[in-house]
C-alpha cells in the first residue's frame, strides 16, 4: 500500500485529493495545524481513515516528525495562506507560510530521503497568480512570471525553490501551476463561493443584494475535483516536471454572475449587485487563461466539468445548505 502525506488537508484541494488517494488504496496521512483547528471535525467526518499529524509549515521540526511518522512515498504540499486579498493585509504571514513554508517542506523531504533523493515524490501547489501582469496569452509553463500580490510573489518563491531542489538534489519534485479551481467546498471568502452563496440566499429571500469589486476581471475556472487528479498523475511520471493545469477557457465575473443567477431563474441581476471600491485589488490581475497542452499530452489529463456545470453545482449546494440553516 503506497503512503501519501498531504499538507493543507482542510482546504478544498486537500479534501478532494485525500478522497482520491483513499479510493486508490493509499495509506493517507495529513498535517493539520493547531490542536483546536476549526476544520478538524470536518476532516474527521469526511475522511475517517486519514491519519492526522499536528504540524505547521513554519516549523521545520514538526514537518520532520510528520515525515518520520507517516513514512510517505508521496508528499503533496497544498498548505498556504491562499486568499489573495488577505495577502496585502498580512504580507509577512503570507510570505512565511506560502513561501518559506515550501522551503521547510522541501528540506524535510530531503532530510528524510537521505542518500536516495528520489525516494519521496513531491508535489508543489503553484498558482496562476504567479503570472499576474500576464506577458503572454494564454499562459504556459514558459511564460514569464510577473506576480501582482504578496500571495503571488510567495508562490513564485516556492515554485522556483521546488525547481532548485529538483535540479540541486535530484529530487522527484513537480509543480502544478493550477489556474482557478472551485467547488462547493470553496471558502466563502472566495469570489465564486461568495457569488453562489449570495445567489442562493437572494433566491430564498434571505438577503437582498451582493456587493462586489471588479466585475470585468477574467479567470480560467475549473473544478477542484478534476484538478487533484492532475496532481496525482504528475507524481506517477518517471521524470519530475512542471505543468499548467487549466480549462483553457476564460470567463469574467459578470459571466459568473450571469450563470449563477440564471440557474435560479433570474435573468436581470443589475439591481441585485452593488460595487464597492473596498473590494478592488490594489494591483489587479485582469486576464488569466491557461494552456494545458503539456498536461494533455504527457499526463493524459483533461478537465471533465464545464464552467456552467461548476457554477450550477455550487449554487445547488448553497441552496440546500441555506435552506437547512434557515429552517426552510
Amino acid at each position: 500500500m503506497p503512503s501519501a502525506l498531504i499538507t493543507g488537508i482542510t482546504g478544498q484541494d486537500g479534501l478532494y485529493l485525500a478522497e482520491l488517494l483513499t479510493s486508490k488504496g493509499y495509506d493517507v496521512h495529513a498535517i493539520i495545524r493547531g490542536q483546536n483547528n476549526p476544520k478538524l471535525e470536518l476532516v474527521q467526518r469526511l475522511l475517517p481513515d486519514v491519519r492526522l499529524h499536528t504540524g505547521d509549515l513554519t516549523d521545520l521540526s514538526s514537518l520532520m516528525r510528520a515525515m518520520r511518522d507517516a513514512k510517505p512515498d508521496e508528499v503533496y504540499n497544498l498548505g498556504a495562506v491562499s486568499f489573495v486579498a488577505y495577502s496585502w493585509e498580512n504580507a509577512q504571514v503570507t510570505s512565511d507560510v506560502t513561501g518559506l513554508g515550501v522551503l521547510n517542506m522541501l528540506e524535510a523531504v530531503r532530510l528524510y530521503a537521505g542518500d536516495d533523493p528520489s525516494k519521496v515524490r513531491y508535489y508543489q501547489a503553484s498558482s496562476s497568480e504567479m503570472f499576474g501582469k500576464v506577458q503572454a496569452v494564454p499562459q504556459n509553463e514558459s511564460t514569464l512570471l510577473w506576480p501582482r500580490s504578496p500571495y503571488g510573489v510567495a508562490k513564485v518563491y516556492g515554485h522556483y525553490m521546488t525547481i532548485n531542489y529538483r535540479e540541486s538534489y535530484g529530487m522527484h519534485a513537480s509543480s502544478g501551476i493550477l489556474f482557478n479551481h472551485e467547488s462547493p467546498r470553496r471558502g466563502p471568502e472566495f469570489v465564486t463561493r461568495k457569488v453562489s452563496r449570495a445567489v442562493a440566499r437572494i433566491k430564498l429571500g434571505l438577503q437582498e443584494s451582493i456587493t462586489m469589486g471588479n466585475l470585468d476581471a477574467k479567470r480560467d475556472w475549473g473544478f477542484a475535483g478534476d484538478y487533484v487528479e492532475a496532481m496525482w498523475l504528475m507524481l506517477q511520471q518517471d521524470e519530475a516536471e512542471d505543468y499548467v493545469i487549466s480549462t483553457g477557457e476564460t470567463h469574467s465575473i459578470r459571466e459568473l454572475l450571469d450563470a449563477a443567477f440564471a440557474h435560479v431563474g433570474i435573468e436581470d441581476w443589475s439591481d441585485l449587485v452593488l460595487q464597492d471600491p473596498r473590494f478592488m485589488r490594489p494591483a489587479e490581475v485582469d486576464l488569466l487563461i491557461g494552456d494545458s497542452a503539456k498536461a494533455h499530452e504527457k499526463l493524459g489529463w483533461k478537465p471533465k466539468v464545464s464552467f456552467e456545470e461548476l457554477v450550477a453545482m455550487m449554487v445547488e449546494n448553497d441552496l440546500t445548505e441555506q435552506k437547512v440553516l434557515a429552517g426552510l
